[in-house]
């Protein structure tokens, strides 16, 4: 197979303008690109939007050029703007397919490469300087246009499961409304039923390592967590050192049925229930930590703050410019109905039937992944 360089595979697409009111409603960031992921579900802001942004186009390819670790490339659903912590990819299509091109960037043929040049320790980012010097090897047109057809197969059935587990956590949480909206139970604060709310600690950059090594332990980070309140793991977590983790990181230490958000955004409102088959974690800063008392079960406390009304009050107490924080204090004061035991064990049973459906669509989706991985490795290498 012939070899191109990346300036000869993709247009680096650099049109910026200033945003507009009217630019909030259809803007996506970094945050809003999910690892492993071409599509975009959700985008806007609920601030102001700050600078000079890059102008795309529908069909663009969103590259995630700041921490290019987290993998996170999609297609532009709309026209709008799109945040400078990225890049606007466009085929050239006497080189590349349009149809297989969001696959390439999306692989890890191509990612592993980019991953190499980015610079920087606290944000590794990827300049275009770099990028475009690189080279790939391509199939000729036609076999691309064929692996194409396959790929999109497999993409779209991937995102009809993931529809369905979608729809499946959607279920949960309209039987949640259904059961306690109008129970007319009492309410109460978070520390309340919590016997511990905190938040962790960022360990040194030196101190984090991108693989385990002897007496390492898992380190869980924002994107860990999502909106509907599972851990992703798109990729390898990080980790750090035995020794620290129960050293100056205790209080960063997670135990299973804790109840995770993140507090440091955007995006925020992220949550993460973890289950028993995580036994030692640590978190960093961005994510706190709610750890329940004896008459609040985790996974109804999970439903009950991801709640809108009552999770939405809160993050508008948001503070911050750039990057937006909340307390502690405003963790310990969220607002909820609390019901008997029995009631919210009623709503955890039909909760955990659910988890069956979801574990099995889970399933189809990681095959669907390694499928489209095993294709790309075929024709790329």
């Amino acid at each position: 197979m012939p070899k191109y360089r990346f300036e000869d595979i993709a247009f680096n697409i650099t049109q910026k303008r200033k945003p507009t009111s009217d630019d909030m409603k259809t803007y996506i960031g970094l945050e809003h690109l999910d690892s492993g992921s071409l599509s975009v579900t959700r985008w806007g802001s609920n601030v102001p939007i700050k600078g000079d942004k890059l102008l795309m186009q529908k069909g663009d390819v969103l590259f995630g050029k700041r921490n290019a670790y987290l993998r996170r490339a999609a297609i532009a659903p709309h026209d709008g703007l799109f945040s400078a912590h990225g890049m606007i990819l466009r085929p050239n299509e006497k080189v590349i397919s349009r149809k297989l091109f969001p696959f390439f960037i999306c692989s890890d043929y191509f990612f592993d490469a980019a991953i190499r040049i980015s610079v920087g320790s606290l944000s590794p980012t990827i300049n275009w300087s770099a990028l475009k010097e690189l080279e790939f090897k391509l199939p000729d047109i036609n076999e691309q246009e064929k692996l194409a057809e396959l790929l999109w197969a497999a993409n779209n059935t991937k995102e009809a499961y993931k529809k369905l587990l979608y729809l499946t956590d959607e279920l949960v949480k309209s039987q949640f409304i259904e059961m306690f909206k109008n129970g007319n139970y009492p309410t109460v604060r978070a520390s309340e039923v919590c016997n511990f709310i905190t938040k962790g600690t960022t360990p040194p950059t030196n101190e984090i390592k991108t693989r385990p090594e002897q007496d390492s332990i898992p380190y869980l980070k924002v994107y860990n967590l999502s909106f509907d309140g599972r851990l992703l793991f798109h990729e390898e977590p990080q980790y750090i050192s035995r020794q620290i983790h129960e050293g100056k990181l205790a209080r960063s230490i997670v135990y299973p049925n804790d109840v995770l958000m993140n507090i440091v955004g955007p995006p925020l409102g992220k949550f993460a229930l973890v289950e028993d088959e995580y036994p030692e974690w640590n978190i960093n800063q961005a994510i706190a930590i709610f750890r329940a008392k004896e008459q609040v079960l985790p996974k109804f406390l999970l439903q009950a703050l991801m709640q809108p009304d009552v999770l939405q009050p809160f993050l508008e107490k948001a503070v911050g410019i750039r990057q937006l924080n909340l307390s502690l204090e405003q963790c310990r004061d969220l607002e909820f109905p609390l019901p008997p035991l029995e009631h919210q064990q009623r709503f955890v049973e039909f909760a955990q039937q659910t988890d069956k459906s979801k574990f099995e669509l889970k399933q189809n989706i990681d095959n669907l992944e390694t499928t489209i991985k095993a294709l790309m490795v075929e024709n790329f290498g």
